[in-house]
């Protein structure tokens, strides 16, 4: 009996345990919801894309940044407590947008395309085709979602800020540096940073590292994220270079950037935008930067051929341009080529003139 039990599994085999939990679950019957009625569909048809698309833009860019600067500000305002890493640090900063992120992904990207970026939408319409009429209120309804974040966290932490302020102005301090009342809302550089030059190469180096990440993510050809994943990969892109260089002051984001330092200068006053004439780089330099870091992917890193292979875009003059590229190199991809085949009721690739690569990944 104990040699039978011993030999029971195969090499490839799990033992029983939390296992179970990779078999296929059980069918169960979900209780059918009410009927979809035709006024819901009117109701649906008749909503304006272009609105739609501004307000899921605008919840995103709240969704991110909200967690966010929320997890800043229990950072300062309880600094002078006993024991202040309880209530924040930079890691649990790092986290807020990280997760801020993804769940501004998951919850808004299948309507707007979840770009959340002023400097994302204008690498999609330099890169993807994205429609340039769309920018302007794509970039606008961004910069309002960061807005509304920024108003929301003054009311709901305003008593606890107002006491931070009295504070600051009883020990003689302003209230715009970094770590000071307005510094809750956006960034401000350290008082030894009086090298813009500096500040810049930070910004542009971090925003450079996030925007190859995303990039990344959103290849359809890159087989090593899935679409599941892409949301935490690019918020944790993000939670890196929280963790690496907010203590030297980053921004990252455009719209986060000035929706919340439009609020900074309501309350703290004018001195948020021109403090140590930072403001600027803080808001303008992401967008070079993301330039340029999705320019080197596109240049440098896409594979557009295994992405034509996979099904997620087709050539410019269709087959006709596919098959003449095929001949002019003399070779395609794995994935291309059973594309190919697919189409032409899979007639050989040799019809093409084609020689398969077997060492790339299908």
């Amino acid at each position: 009996m104990t040699s039978n039990n011993m030999h029971r599994l195969q090499t490839n085999d799990l033992e029983l345990g939390a296992t179970e939990a990779v078999q296929q679950h059980l069918s169960r019957n979900v209780v059918a919801g009410k009927p979809v009625s035709q006024r819901k569909l009117d109701f649906e048809h008749a909503r304006p894309r272009w609105l739609r698309e501004c307000m899921a833009e605008a919840t995103g860019v709240f969704f991110y940044v909200f967690p966010g600067i929320a997890a800043i500000t229990s950072f300062y305002i309880n600094a002078a407590q006993p024991n202040p890493t309880a209530f924040g640090s930079i890691f649990q900063i790092g986290w807020g947008f990280a997760i801020g992120i993804a769940f501004a992904i998951i919850t808004c990207a299948s309507t707007s395309g979840g770009h959340f970026n002023p400097a994302i939408t204008i690498c999609f319409a330099v890169w993807q085709g994205f429609p340039w009429k769309k920018v302007p209120y794509y970039i606008f309804s961004q910069i309002f979602g960061a807005f509304i974040a920024g108003m929301l966290l003054m009311g709901m932490y305003w008593p606890e800020i107002q006491e931070f302020k009295a504070a600051t102005l009883a020990a003689g301090r302003p209230l715009v540096y970094n770590g000071g009342p307005a510094s809750i809302l956006c960034t401000f550089p350290n008082p030894n940073q009086t090298n813009l030059g500096y500040l810049f190469m930070t910004e542009f180096f971090v925003d450079s590292y996030i925007g190859i990440v995303i990039w990344a993510c959103l290849d359809p050809a890159n087989p090593f994220v899935s679409p599941a994943g892409a949301p935490f990969a690019i918020g944790l892109a993000y939670a890196t270079m929280v963790w690496g260089f907010a203590d030297i002051s980053i921004s990252t984001n455009l719209a986060r950037d000035l929706g919340t330092r439009i609020v900074a200068a309501i309350f703290f006053g004018g001195e948020a935008f021109s403090y140590m004439n930072y403001s600027w780089i803080a808001i303008l330099v992401n967008v070079p930067a993301t330039l340029f870091a999705t320019g080197y992917y596109e240049f440098l890193m896409r594979d557009s051929l295994s992405k034509i292979g996979k099904g997620h875009a087709v050539h410019e003059e269709g087959e006709d341009g596919l098959q003449r590229h095929i001949t002019r190199t003399g070779m395609i991809e794995t994935g291309a080529a059973n594309m190919l085949r697919d189409r032409q009721g899979n007639e050989s690739s040799d019809e093409y003139g084609l020689s398969k690569q077997s060492n790339h990944i299908e």
